[in-house]
């Protein structure tokens, strides 16, 4: 039989909140919800207690998470723990060892935030390829913040550090609760009509969760989208990404962030350009004497140096290739000219007229064919008898 379950086998204290202590471990984690009766932080480690109408229960939970909620929390605040029980041998008590906490009512904002985040991704809200590129250098801000806050002051002084040329449309709004959502999309609208401003900055610095869940806001975040002129959101928070970050075309950590990404440092940018300068001079001035060495490697060859003697060679060249042309012609010529003087005798050797003016003639029948033969005439036939000068017309007699 197991430890415990007979009189003679009791458990000890220790292992019975041992045992106990496993058995509450294994519940896991679980959220609860409560009314803060004590809040008391300490080094990194804030103690608490809960209750509710019947019951109270004490734990902690490590500063750290409670700054990452980026909240603030005191006695008599609705709020919502997740976490694990556990047990403390020493003196029996259990307490609840947090992990993370929540305002009550911040859970149902949480839902409906990510339910427009799905629907605004959905439509295509969020895609890169809507995102506007920043002007380089732009005349005009349009700065959209709470009057006299520290985010207005760090985006002018930051932006005319880097340029004081830079010149601001300011439009004061809140910057949080119901007067964000009502006079920040007038303030965009206001500014994307304004032809003198070229980039948009909607500047906060920061705060609890609460405070900038304005900015998630849908007539917010759709004021924005709807935006022509580039529009920065710098709202100054890390831990939590408000909608306006998705469809601002760059999100900036902070307003001096902001400050220093919309405006470049002009005293950065001339020393760029002096260092361009210096570069092309340099690259200048070699091409230069390289070129100029070339030219005067060129300039002293033969050819430069005494260029007349080039066209003297190749003018002797030029008469002596006439001369030798001309005699080739004539050679050619002569021996034309004998060849025909050869031919011409040939003909004339061969010729039916030099027959002819041997004493020879040619017998011709009435029909113009030649008589080579006595027996292709007859007597009485008329006959003509062609000589060297001339012909003679006869009649046959025998």
């Amino acid at each position: 039989m197991p430890a415990g379950l007979s009189e003679e086998e009791p458990l000890s204290i220790s292992a019975a909140s041992g045992f106990a202590r496993q058995k509450i471990s294994a519940w896991g984690e679980f959220w609860l919800e409560g009314e803060i009766a004590e809040w008391r932080p300490w080094q990194s480690i804030v103690f608490f207690t809960l209750k509710d109408d019947t019951a109270k229960l004490e734990g902690k939970l490590d500063a750290s998470t409670v700054a990452a909620s980026g909240e603030q929390f005191a006695s008599g605040d609705k709020v919502r723990m997740f976490g694990r029980f556990d047990l403390w041998p020493k003196n029996g008590e259990i307490k609840f060892i947090a992990t993370a906490v929540r305002n009550k009512g911040l859970g149902d904002f949480i839902v409906s935030i990510e339910k427009l985040r799905v629907q605004l991704q959905s439509e295509g809200l969020f895609d890169e390829s809507r995102k506007v590129a920043l002007p380089y250098l732009p005349l005009g801000i349009g700065l959209i913040t709470s009057k006299d806050s520290d985010a207005e002051k760090d985006v002018i002084t930051n932006a005319r550090l880097r340029w004081s040329d830079v010149k601001f449309v300011t439009v004061h709004t809140g910057v949080s609760g119901d007067a964000a959502v009502t006079q920040i999309p007038r303030a965009i609208a206001e500014l994307d009509a304004n032809p003198d401003v070229d980039v948009i900055i909607i500047a906060r610095g920061g705060g609890a969760f609460m405070e900038l869940v304005a900015f998630s806001d849908e007539r917010i975040v759709r004021a924005a989208a709807a935006c022509v002129t580039p529009l920065v959101s710098a709202i100054g928070h890390e831990n939590d990404r408000p909608l306006l970050d998705e469809v601002a075309d760059l999100r900036a950590s902070t307003p001096t962030d902001a400050a220093k990404r919309v405006v470049p440092d002009v005293a950065a940018e001339i020393n760029a350009v002096t260092q361009l300068q210096a570069r092309g001079r340099s690259i200048l001035t070699t091409t230069l004497a390289h070129e100029i060495d070339r030219i005067t490697q060129l300039a002293s060859r033969p050819v430069m140096t005494s260029p007349l003697a080039y066209i003297e060679r190749a003018t002797s060249d030029l008469i002596n290739y006439r001369h030798r042309g001309f005699t080739l012609l004539d050679s050619a010529m002569q021996r034309a000219t004998d060849a025909v003087h050869r031919l011409s005798s040939q003909l004339r050797t061969l010729s039916p007229q030099n027959t002819l003016d041997r004493g020879y003639a040619i017998v011709r029948d009435a029909a113009g064919s030649i008589v080579s033969k006595r027996g292709k005439v007859s007597g009485g036939d008329n006959v003509t008898l062609q000589v060297s000068d001339g012909s003679i017309s006869a009649t046959v007699t025998d």
